[in-house]
């Protein structure tokens, strides 16, 4: 179950945030080859200097951290491709310039992912972990 949480430096509209959400449910299911029920996403908004990356030189032009729990057994270009198409989305709908926006992925087991009904196993290729 990934949970992609946005930490943004700015308020953000519900349309925003809702539009936030599809596009990386979609763009996780495409890419990492599942589906969307098991995806958790939270976004937090913070003060303009709540936030901060070494390289940003105007808080005020916005700063997003991005982190995604993943189950591990993706490959490196899959990674690469999530954390440019989150880098992407947030550039595209919160305005936020790409060099201020940092991407980290967090890999676990997939046992380490539960809900209510199971715990869900080890990615594979063609995954629909809640079938």
């Amino acid at each position: 179950m990934p949970h992609l949480q946005v930490d943004i430096n700015s308020k953000l509209d519900d349309r925003v945030k809702k539009s936030i959400a599809d596009r990386f449910k979609t763009l996780f299911s495409k890419v990492m080859d599942t589906g969307t029920d098991h995806i958790a996403i939270s976004i937090r908004e913070h003060e303009t200097y709540n936030l901060d990356i070494g390289r940003v030189k105007d808080h005020k032009k916005g700063v997003a951290l991005v982190n995604a729990d993943i189950r591990e057994g993706r490959e490196l270009n899959k990674r690469r491709d999530i954390a440019l198409g989150f880098i992407n989305i947030l550039n595209e709908l919160a305005n936020i310039p790409v060099e201020n926006i940092y991407v980290t992925l967090s890999e676990h087991k997939g046992e380490d992912f539960h809900l209510h009904e199971k715990y869900l196993h080890s990615w594979q290729e063609g995954d629909e972990p809640l079938v």
